[in-house]
């Protein structure tokens, strides 16, 4: 067994994360028989000492068979509708399911604000320590009744890859109906005529190249994609990563045995600098010449405002922004020292030119991080 698989296999607290095909279908709405055998496989890897989150979609589906929907809705408020009576059929199918093993649990639902706001990141955070501390189990789902298209985490994988970070997690495992992440789609056949084969393990993104992936099904909204840029973002993190499917479920948990594993970086970010990479939202954005370019990306300089040839949006002063090179990709991102006003005033001047006030930094270098 490889060290990634070993350290999910022995990890001491892990978020599992289980897709909508996993415990749902059109036509009767959520499965119990199904859900009931993920239990057991929670149950028994719990059981060992793991302490265990839970990031479940399903809830659209879930509503989809009591609405008499014919087919995952496309509008926002059917969705939410939909969603609603989801929650409440979830949350009970859970708490039942967990029951008979004595366990409680507790509904968390969250929407891309609880995130990107640092305040609410910091409730969320709080909210999973002490449901751990007091046993419960935390089932978490996104907010579908209420978020709105531009606050959105646009799936559960993404979700379970912030969850796994925001709850300090050692492992993340991605249960959907995909048994691991291939260089291709495993139903047909490659461009040369071959079939697309399994990829064992991630080491770093290197081991991506020529690996086509595709976006989801008519009950989720994830897809290979969503579940590979949400497995980049938690190895990324430091976490390591388990992508398998729900079927071999007790598999995955007891032995880390099948699917892929993405393996972590060796030095975890901080909750800070997470935060600002992965899960604030943009304010706007600064665009930088090569020379700051140089400095912010190559020697981890903090960004003077002579080396900024533009700046974009109306953000404030403890905003987080983007930092652009002359093509428009983004480089960076950061957390600014001044409002817009102030830098707009400060584009492209030396520092020893500008009053005494505005002679700062305008990302300081511990407030930056590299994408």
């Amino acid at each position: 067994m490889s060290e990634v698989r070993n350290a999910i296999a022995h990890a001491r607290s892990i978020v599992v994360k289980i897709g909508s095909s996993a415990i749902t279908d059109l036509e009767n709405g959520l499965d119990h028989g199904r859900l009931d055998a993920l239990v057991d496989a929670l149950e028994h890897r719990m059981s060992a000492g793991s302490d265990v989150i839970v990031v479940s979609s399903g809830a659209v589906g879930a509503g989809i068979a009591p609405l008499g929907l014919r087919k995952r809705p496309s509008d926002l408020a059917t969705k939410q509708a939909a969603a609603s009576v989801g929650q409440l059929e979830l949350a009970h199918a859970w708490g039942t399911s967990f029951r008979r093993y004595r366990r409680v649990v507790g509904q968390v639902l969250l929407t891309a604000d609880d995130v990107s706001d640092r305040a609410h990141h910091a409730n969320a955070q709080r909210t999973l320590d002490r449901l751990r501390a007091l046993h419960a189990v935390a089932v978490v789902n996104e907010n579908d009744t209420v978020a709105t298209n531009e606050l959105r985490f646009g799936d559960n994988d993404r979700l379970a890859a912030l969850v796994a970070h925001l709850a300090g997690a050692d492992a993340l495992v991605l249960l959907s109906d995909v048994d691991g992440l291939y260089t291709g789609d495993p139903r047909r056949p490659g461009p040369d005529g071959r079939p697309a084969e399994m990829i064992d393990q991630v080491d770093g993104p290197e081991d991506l190249d020529g690996v086509i992936a595709g976006t989801g099904g008519s009950l989720g909204t994830g897809g290979m994609a969503s579940k590979l840029a949400a497995a980049r973002l938690a190895s990324d993190s430091g976490v390591p990563v388990l992508l398998a499917s729900a079927s071999a479920a007790a598999a995955a948990l007891d032995g880390a045995s099948v699917g892929t594993v993405f393996a972590a970086r060796e030095v975890r970010l901080s909750a800070r600098k997470f935060w600002v990479r992965h899960a604030a939202q943009s304010h706007g954005s600064l665009v930088l010449d090569d020379g700051a370019i140089d400095a912010v990306c190559k020697r981890r300089r903090s960004l003077l405002s002579a080396g900024v040839t533009a700046a974009h949006g109306g953000f404030s002063i403890g905003d987080v922004v983007d930092l652009l090179d002359d093509a428009g990709r983004i480089r960076g991102r950061g957390v600014v020292a001044y409002d817009a006003d102030d830098a707009a005033c400060m584009i492209g001047r030396s520092t020893d030119v500008l009053p005494p006030d505005l002679r700062r930094p305008l990302i300081h270098a511990d407030d930056l991080v590299i994408v």
